[in-house]
């Protein structure tokens, strides 16, 4: 019995020994890397997240909160506006769950949900093409949102009056007005305010207990990480700093969530189990995982998202020089980048505010750095070609 005892435990210690860590030379070279970009004066802070399920994870604070009008340190518990963000993991995944009660048909024009919106020539928009930004709608807004008109309904109103920059289904191009369409329509479809139905129907099911939308209401502003100076001397800290998002009262398809890092993480861990919560409980259905993470754009288009999720284009620098075509994320114009690979079940999360105080900087190139370097410690590898 001793022997077997024994031999059982030597399988297990050796099984083990085929599960390791996270690598800690790559980790120690992401913290570098963050660290190096604070000081050439790119970001103020940073929080970074790296795991692979099951292995183990790395996460830490780095630089300061805010450094206007006073410096502030920054801890883990940061809250940050993570700006595009909230087209994944907000408004896309509440356009799944919708799907998956009946209330949403993702082939469906886009007038079945939001009728009077636009004439003939927007009469074969689709859900799809809105989620895989394949609609034909331009980028954002006339003047990035700038004009005499307040609330989501002007937003929906201005969105549905412009014209078509190609025809639907022929043409990738990243585009705001999408996503805030989408946010009217799940608001249309769930019959209540985005920021309800996205706390009540993600948030609290998921146990994402700092996220959510307009976070002022929920917390005191000394946790949130501030953003921009505006011109009039006020500095964003909880208001969004995306501006079409703010003229519509910081609730919107394609802006206006505030999370952690380790809130992001939880909803890494459900997308990365196949839509299974941490409770055991199923989130999203399988379907629902593919449809968001596996390319669903238009066959003939060069650029492949999911339906919320970048895959390939050409915003996909966080996946690195390692992860494999199958991964997929988003980043977000504040300083935020999410990368996900579900063969290593891995991925990584930044959150900061490198647009505070002011504009002008550029983390583009720490993102592909860090998609690399999480890569390497996680042990997940692209295949090479032969």
């Amino acid at each position: 019995m001793q022997t077997r005892l024994a031999l059982l435990a030597a399988a297990l210690l050796s099984g083990c020994a085929l599960q390791p860590a996270l690598a800690p030379r790559p980790l120690a070279q992401a913290d570098a890397a963050v660290e190096r970009f604070i000081a050439q004066g790119q970001l103020p802070g940073a929080a970074l997240w790296i795991e692979r399920v099951g292995r183990g994870s790395h996460h830490r604070a780095y630089g300061r909160r805010a450094v206007d009008p006073q410096p502030e340190p920054l801890d883990e518990a940061t809250v940050f506006d993570a700006a595009s963000l909230t087209k994944p993991v907000v408004t896309a995944t509440l356009v799944q769950l919708l799907r998956e009660q009946g209330r949403l048909d993702l082939e469906a024009p886009l007038q079945r949900y939001l009728p009077g919106c636009g004439g003939a020539e927007k009469a074969h928009i689709t859900l799809r093409q809105l989620l895989t930004h394949s609609s034909g709608l331009p980028a954002s807004l006339p003047g990035n949102g700038a004009g005499d008109w307040a609330g989501a309904a002007d937003a929906e109103r201005i969105a549905c009056g412009l014209p078509l920059a190609a025809a639907p289904g022929t043409l990738f191009r990243y585009s705001d007005v999408n996503f805030i369409l989408l946010g009217r329509i799940v608001e249309r479809a769930s019959g209540m305010a985005l920021d309800r139905h996205a706390q009540q129907a993600l948030f609290e099911p998921l146990g994402m207990a700092d996220s959510g939308y307009l976070p002022l209401r929920r917390m005191d502003a000394a946790r949130i990480a501030p953003t921009e100076r505006l011109p009039d001397g006020r500095v964003l800290r909880g208001d969004v700093h995306d501006p079409t998002a703010r003229k519509m009262g910081g609730v919107a398809g394609h802006a206006g969530l505030f999370t952690t890092t380790a809130d992001l993480a939880r909803f890494a861990r459900m997308l990365l189990a196949g839509g299974v919560a941490a409770d055991g409980r199923r989130f999203l259905s399988p379907q629902s995982v593919a449809l968001l993470t596996t390319p669903q754009s238009p066959p003939a288009l060069a650029e492949q998202r999911g339906m919320g999720w970048d895959i390939a284009s050409p915003f996909s620098r966080p996946r690195g020089s390692l992860y494999p075509p199958t991964s997929f994320g988003h980043t977000g114009f504040t300083g935020c980048a999410f990368w996900l690979d579900p063969t290593s079940r891995s991925f990584f999360v930044l959150l900061s505010n490198r647009v505070h105080p002011g504009l002008g900087t550029n983390v583009l190139p720490l993102y592909g750095e860090l998609g690399t370097l999480a890569a390497q410690a996680a042990g997940a590898f692209a295949p090479q070609p032969r």
